[in-house]
């Protein structure tokens, strides 16, 4: 299987949609149980190989650079009293082979525009790239699907999957010849088309497995919806020269960077949780059984 070293995790978003509880505070630590949502980022995109995890942050973002480094203080303390469980929890956050980077976006230009700005640590070499609001539940990590597909055809890879056509405007739209079950190469892609244009209803969600050559049209191709750089206009202009495929992956995605798919996902993630899933799927049981005799 192909190795793809690098991730890029653009994280300099706002999160405005989760104010006030994002006001000083980055969506993407957003707890889904007892682990933020950017831990599941990187745990998947370890899981499929990288080695490089590249943060592309802004203003107020310190707490992704603190949940990442090391807090010896707290290890001493946690040592002292005996929690073990609690230490190797905190110390297997990022294993030794991993190393964390991260670059200040200057101004909030895009999507495009940060992937842009992993240019010089990335370099000539295939890279990931994982939106952390998107959290996909399968028995295999998204990434390492892709980095398959990937394999088989050599080109960049966009992770899809269907979505109502009334939704076609959240999201970047392709329009794609079906290969297999799974995989398509892309013919045409739009950004947020209003559901009348959409060429389909095939919607890229926050995963992506990219060529080099991506940088140079971003590099290139100017501003464009909302004045920003768009990473799916960048795409859109290396399918000129190169194909790329979609893969419609297998698992469950959650939209976290909404509050109703952030409720389901804790509480999907709170069912199955290790310790607390029989609790609380009890519990969950009782309120249901409750609201529904009142």
């Amino acid at each position: 299987m192909a190795t793809i070293r690098t991730v890029v995790f653009p994280v300099a978003g706002r999160g405005t949609r989760f104010l006030p509880v994002t006001k000083a505070s980055p969506k993407e630590m957003l707890p889904i149980v007892d682990k933020p949502l950017i831990q599941y980022a990187a745990e998947e995109a370890l899981a499929a190989g990288a080695e490089k995890l590249v943060f592309i942050t802004g203003s107020a973002k310190r707490a992704i650079e603190d949940h990442f480094d090391t807090n010896q203080e707290l290890e001493a303390e946690l040592e002292a009293q005996g929690k073990h469980d609690l230490l190797d929890a905190i110390r297997g956050i990022v294993p030794s082979y991993a190393s964390c980077i991260y670059i200040r976006q200057p101004a909030p230009l895009g999507l495009g525009h940060a992937v842009l700005c992993s240019r010089p640590v990335v370099g000539n070499e295939p890279f990931y790239i994982h939106l952390a609001d998107d959290l996909i539940d399968g028995d295999e990590p998204c990434l390492k699907q892709m980095s398959r597909v990937f394999e088989a055809y050599g080109a960049s890879v966009l992770g899809v999957e269907t979505v109502d056509r009334s939704q076609t405007d959240k999201y970047g739209i392709v329009a794609a010849d079906r290969i297999d079950d799974r995989v398509s190469r892309v013919q045409r892609i739009v950004e947020k088309p209003k559901p009348a244009d959409a060429p389909s209803n095939l919607a890229v969600v926050g995963r992506y497995l990219l060529t080099p050559a991506i940088y140079d049209k971003l590099a290139t191709i100017g501003r464009g919806a909302g004045g920003e750089i768009q990473l799916t206009d960048g795409i859109a202009a290396l399918m000129g020269d190169e194909a790329v495929y979609a893969y419609a992956f297998e698992g469950r995605r959650f939209d976290c960077g909404s509050k109703l798919g952030y409720l389901e996902a804790t509480v999907e993630f709170g069912l199955k949780h290790e310790n607390l899933g029989d609790q609380f799927t009890d519990y969950l049981a009782r309120l249901v059984a409750t609201r529904l005799r009142g």
